[in-house]
């Protein structure tokens, strides 16, 4: 209870202030060409070949059974998890104030790590850039641009499938723990743009399935590459009471429990010890929590300490009760 309660007060304290190898690799740019999306993914399935992707792609055709998913990778995640309960939470103009308008700073590129079928994806794009189901805007792709990536080349076909932005977001196959293969699709990517990081990064509830897979060293070792990839990190952890049910839903299906679970020395208050990790290890800054969702997960916004927007959450985006509820974070 303590520790819940912690989270809490640093969501509260926090709430105010924003601030290649020899692999041929696609051209991320030509996403109305639709040869060149079907190029794209099956490059970046064929490349993703660390141990885990491979099982996944093994896996095809597949039915999971409910709660059997691993790598966290629930077919239908987001009627359960709705999008709608983080979009409630991220001011629409976040985007353009973190990165004010420019030619050096369009379009901004985001990675949407762990992207499952996409329904978060597309409704952050939509979100950030104000669009109403329905609409769409040819300027779109020169504002926003994102990268969506999932272990699960099942999903990632669904997603690129009922995408309905295909200028504006690419999906791509990709274990993110194969180094090898994220750097060269992700340096490709970035390299279209002129870029060698991303402007923001996207990790909601994807921390736990890292952990569970790959120990307290691969969450440290995942944090780390995000921290030198993004120049700003919004991070969606799954509290440790997570990590229990997704242990439990495997044993009562008869499966193997997670190799590292009963292993873990990193557990308890997993916001703050994500908190602690990027802010201790990896040269980040809690800049912002917008809050809990309604299933307890908070929204924190890191940003590295090189960035140099520091631009101040602008009394236009807090109204009525939220300025009761946003308090200055301060050092």
């Amino acid at each position: 209870m303590g520790g819940r309660l912690y989270t809490r007060s640093l969501c509260l304290s926090a709430q105010a202030r924003w601030s290649p190898g020899g692999l041929q690799v696609p051209d991320f740019r030509f996403r109305g060409d639709s040869e060149a999306r079907r190029r794209l993914m099956a490059a970046s399935t064929e490349q993703a070949t660390g141990g885990v992707e491979k099982t996944a792609a093994e896996e095809k055709p597949r039915v999971l059974e409910p709660g059997a998913a691993p790598f966290g990778n629930f077919p239908h995640y987001s009627r359960f998890h709705p999008p709608e309960q983080r979009l409630r939470l991220l001011p629409p103009e976040l985007l353009r104030r973190l990165f004010p308008q420019s030619s050096e700073t369009r379009p901004i590129l985001g990675l949407d790590v762990g992207c499952n079928s996409g329904d978060l994806s597309v409704a952050l794009y939509k979100h950030f850039l104000s669009l109403h189901d329905g609409e769409t805007c040819s300027d779109a792709s020169r504002e926003l641009h994102l990268l969506c990536c999932d272990i699960d080349p099942v999903l990632v076909e669904r997603a690129e499938k009922e995408c309905p932005f295909p200028d504006g977001l690419t999906f791509i196959t990709l274990d993110f723990m194969n180094q090898r293969t994220r750097k060269v699709l992700l340096s490709s990517f970035l390299s279209q743009f002129g870029r060698s990081v991303f402007d923001i990064g996207f990790c909601m509830s994807v921390t736990m399935w890292i952990h569970l897979n790959h120990g307290d060293q691969g969450l440290w070792e995942f944090l780390a590459h995000l921290s030198s990839l993004c120049r700003y990190l919004l991070v969606e952890p799954q509290p440790w009471k997570c990590y229990r049910a997704a242990a439990r839903r495997l044993r009562k299906l008869g499966l193997h429990d997670f190799d590292h679970f009963r292993s873990l020395a990193i557990q308890g208050d997993m916001a703050s010890q994500i908190v602690h990790i990027l802010t201790q290890d990896h040269g980040m800054e809690l800049v912002c929590c917008f809050g809990n969702t309604n299933w307890d997960r908070s929204l924190l916004l890191f940003r590295t300490k090189q960035a140099t927007e520091t631009h101040p959450i602008p009394e236009s985006l807090i109204e009525g009760k939220e300025r009761n509820r946003i308090r200055f974070w301060r050092q």
